[in-house]
């Protein structure tokens, strides 16, 4: 019976050495664990500290080039506007004088930025063959404007747009098969004319509307002669 005690308590001994040492083992790679878990935290921590400053960067250098986007867009802006207002005062001085040259006349009128000729002013009904009284006061506009060119600085990039215009009445005529091409072939007269004369080609643009803009909305033979017309606008590019 004392043997088999004695047995017994050496397995006891032996079975808590054994749970100590493993206990021990455990214990151990815990710590290790624990150890490579906090150097990992540590190096997420460095690194998200890196992204943050990356990010601080990159957000201050979008603010000084938003900052900058926007003052370039002002300065822009300034410089359009400056251009606009000095076109604005030339094309005063363009409408001034033709006025004076032209005289008080009903069938010739400033509205608005525009400069409107009724057509049978320069033209004979249904033509787009300048009348010689029309030659001569295109000749005269030419003349104008070529002084006017001389003073207008080179940076203001100027354009004189001819834009032609019918009433709605339906043409009867072989050479031109409708309102629009009757309207286009006189504001290219008058752009020819004005270029002969001297005035650069890229200065002077022809356009044409027919009757699809009409100043005046009646139907009496007043408001569709209103509505033949031949408009000039000093304008930019």
């Amino acid at each position: 019976a004392a043997e088999r005690n004695a047995a017994a308590e050496a397995e006891r001994r032996a079975a808590a050495e054994r749970a100590g040492s493993e206990q021990a083992r455990l214990a151990e790679s815990a710590r290790a664990q624990v150890a490579l878990l906090s150097r990992q935290i540590e190096e997420l921590r460095a690194q998200l500290g890196r992204l943050t400053a990356a990010l601080d960067q990159a957000e201050a250098s979008t603010r000084e080039r938003d900052a900058q986007i926007l003052t370039l867009g002002a300065r822009l802006n300034a410089a359009l506007a400056a251009r606009v207002e000095e076109l604005q005062r030339y094309r005063s001085d363009f409408f001034g004088r033709l006025r004076d040259l032209l005289g008080d006349r009903p069938e010739v009128r400033i509205v608005g930025d525009r400069f409107i000729f009724q057509s049978e002013v320069l033209f004979p009904p249904a033509s787009a063959d300048l009348s010689q009284p029309g030659q001569q006061q295109i000749r005269e506009i030419a003349r104008i404007l070529l002084d006017l060119a001389q003073r207008i600085p080179r940076d203001v990039n100027w354009l004189l747009r001819v834009d032609g215009h019918a009433d709605r009445t339906p043409i009867r005529s072989a050479r031109y098969a409708s309102n629009w091409e009757l309207s286009a072939a006189r504001a290219i007269a008058v752009s020819q004319l004005l270029m002969q004369e001297g005035l650069p080609p890229n200065r002077v643009a022809a356009t044409a509307f027919g009757d699809n803009q009409p100043i005046d909305p009646g139907d009496t033979p007043e408001a569709l002669a209103r509505n033949r017309r031949i408009e000039l606008r000093l304008t930019d590019r």
